[in-house]
């Protein structure tokens, strides 16, 4: 019979009443994160909060949570009829002293110089709204392992927006991004070459509000040697017709030359999906066929055009040193706009002739399989990616380090004790963290991850992070068509309205948006009072917050817009509503439209002619009877350098 000692009796016996608190706090590093409260079980409406495993919570959430709890515990107390009652607010020093919390920064502590691996910020503990910050515990704590100990380490805005899924308030000006990408572009070039610069541009967001901007952020004096343009989120769009991304490509192109770029300062234009891995292995192999290891490449673009997501998918491709990415860590990738704060890089491989060669017979290999030839861990993984987007790649690495097998250290003196003692914990090894040799990189080539430039009249700029989430598509957007007559308004969210003026016939309208995003038709007489009855609330979703809510965001201001159909089944042009998405407009040949958008005051309108996708009107289903609206068709999904089953 098993015997307990007095001692671990008592700590058993305790144990019922301080596991509930305990447990979360002894998780592994790494284990999933459980949503805590009535957020949990899907009640209110509160944002759901999280335990931080290493770092403390914001202190304005715990001063908001402390107060909380306190407003809950007086309504308990009170008698039923003094709880209906309205409750006084306190008096604003009263308020004051309940939310002081104790400080999380030192401000004595100097900055470490050693850059977050996630964002790029110099990692400190002195000023919690400044880039960098770690709390001032947790910063010792990494400082004691020595230089190694702050190597590889977020800072708290990664740690949130990697476990979390929530963004800390946290911008740079605009004049300072530009001052980080601008210093780094204006090094005096390294191995006798200037940089290549590859600038992402989100083909949705075209005509891009960025680019015309580039020749002025690198000026006379940065001796660049080209710019390859790359455009993202091609993974996003359906395809309307044969020949679509044709069509992308001569449109990224027009756009490159409205800006001035043309000639032997384009290198040349990639369509690509940074997420899905479409495009890439050919951006690879142009790199290293043109480009090969003659100097560094930076990466340049707008916020949220994907340049971190395409750092992270090269970094695991051929175009990295094998060892890089046991050794780099990945660069952090939020909805939230300007998550990238400095300078992130990897070493590029050295393509020799051998390597190429060998490249190319793993391309060529894998383009011979089928997907059911595949494992069943990739074939997994593939239809997780069909799901996301509608062109698939597959991104491989032909040279990979092999890594010997991890030996398990078997110990049986920590294992046993007396019946009288304790368990004990055997003490934990820290783990070797892998450096590159001074011969790996002491002649490398280097490739950035820069922050991405603000757009300044961007309806995500008065977004909150729940909002932001909702508004940036994340899967493969699915078109929808509705048929609006003359007197009839078509609501995107609270974010964009279109109202249709004048015109003889009925016309098609595809909105074309985060499938998250709600859109509502009515009638020109009742539009004004849906939106001021609904905007804030869940019918039109974004802005979602109420009345509050609403007080602070922008108004609606229109902007009329003339248009002449060319046919049936080819849109005249996109009504674009800043970041929220378009409205593509297909009308009878010859009839005129006059139509009136709205979008929130500050944010760019545009009428794109021609537009982006012009027969995406035709990807519909039948007419719902009773209604405006066509049922929705999702086009099937392709991926890239995978023969079809049963093709030869």
């Amino acid at each position: 019979m098993l015997r307990l000692g007095p001692s671990l009796l008592a700590r058993l016996a305790r144990a019922p009443l301080r596991a509930p608190l305990r447990a979360p706090l002894r998780a592994p590093l790494r284990a999933p994160l459980r949503p805590c409260g009535a957020a949990a079980a899907g009640h209110g409406e509160e944002q759901e909060r999280f335990v931080f495993l290493e770092y403390e919570p914001d202190p304005a959430e715990r001063a908001a949570a402390a107060a909380r709890l306190h407003r809950e515990r007086e309504l308990k107390l009170k008698p039923r009829q003094e709880r209906e009652l309205k409750v006084k607010p306190k008096p604003r020093q009263e308020r004051g002293a309940a939310a002081a919390v104790p400080s999380l920064s030192d401000p004595s502590v100097p900055p470490s110089g050693v850059s977050c691996s996630g964002c790029g910020a110099e990692l400190q503990c002195g000023h919690d709204g400044a880039p960098g910050f770690v709390p001032a515990e947790r910063y010792r704590s990494l400082a004691s392992e020595g230089p190694a100990g702050l190597r590889g380490a977020v800072c708290q805005r990664c740690w949130a927006l990697a476990h979390h899924g929530s963004a800390l308030r946290l911008r740079l000006p605009p004049e300072q991004h530009r001052r980080v990408v601008s210093a780094a572009l204006r090094r005096p070039p390294r191995h006798g070459r200037g940089p290549l610069l590859l600038y992402v541009l989100d083909v949705m967001e075209l005509p891009d509000p960025v680019l015309p901007q580039l020749p002025a952020l690198l000026g006379p004096d940065v001796p660049a040697a080209g710019v390859l343009v790359v455009g993202n989120k091609v993974d996003l769009l359906p395809a309307d017709c044969r020949g679509h991304l044709g069509r992308l490509r001569r449109r990224v192109a027009a756009a490159c030359a409205r800006a001035g770029l043309r000639g032997p300062a384009l290198v040349d234009i990639r369509l690509v999906s940074a997420k899905t891995g479409y495009g890439v292995e050919g951006l690879v192999s142009r790199l290293q066929r043109s480009w090969k290891c003659a100097g560094d490449v930076y990466l340049l673009g707008a916020t949220n055009s994907g340049k971190s997501t395409l750092f992270n998918t090269l970094l695991l491709s051929d175009y990295c040193k094998s060892r890089a990415p046991d050794i780099i860590d990945r660069a952090t990738v939020s909805p939230w706009p300007g998550t990238t704060l400095n300078l992130l890089k990897f070493p590029i491989i050295n393509p020799t002739c051998d390597r190429i060669f060998r490249r190319q017979e793993r391309l060529k290999e894998e383009a011979t399989k089928t997907e059911d030839q595949l494992s069943s861990e990739e074939k997994k993984y593939l239809n997780q990616l069909k799901k996301q987007g509608y062109l698939v790649g597959r991104v491989g690495r032909t040279f990979q380090q092999q890594k010997s097998s991890a030996e398990i250290d078997f110990d049986p003196d920590t294992l046993s004790y007396s019946m009288d003692e304790d368990p004990i914990d055997a003490p934990k090894k820290l783990e070797e963290r892998e450096e590159f040799t001074h011969n790996e990189v002491k002649d490398a080539r280097w490739c950035f991850d820069t922050p991405g430039i603000v757009k300044e009249d961007c309806v995500l700029n008065l977004l909150t992070e729940k909002e932001v989430k909702l508004v940036l598509p994340s899967h493969a957007i699915v078109p929808r068509t509705f048929i609006l007559k003359p007197g009839m308004v078509l609501f995107l969210a609270a974010l964009g309205r279109i109202d249709y003026l004048e015109g003889e016939k009925p016309a098609w309208f595809s909105v074309l948006a985060s499938n998250l995003l709600p859109v509502h038709v009515t009638t020109l007489s009742n539009a004004d009072t849906l939106y001021e009855k609904h905007a804030g609330q869940e019918f039109l979703k974004v802005p979602m917050g109420g009345e509050e809510r609403m007080k602070e965001f922008p108004p609606l201001v229109p902007q009329d817009i003339t248009l002449k159909g060319i046919g049936t089944t080819e849109a005249v042009a996109d009504i674009k509503l800043s970041s929220a998405g378009w409205v593509a407009v297909t009308a009878h040949e010859e009839e005129e439209l006059l139509l009136r958008a709205y979008t929130p005051r500050g944010t760019a309108l545009v009428v794109r002619e021609p537009p982006l996708l012009p027969y995406i009107s035709t990807i519909r289903g039948a007419r719902i009877p009773g209604t405006p609206a066509y049922r929705t068709k999702k086009p099937p999904s392709f991926v890239e350098n995978l023969r079809t089953t049963g093709s030869r």
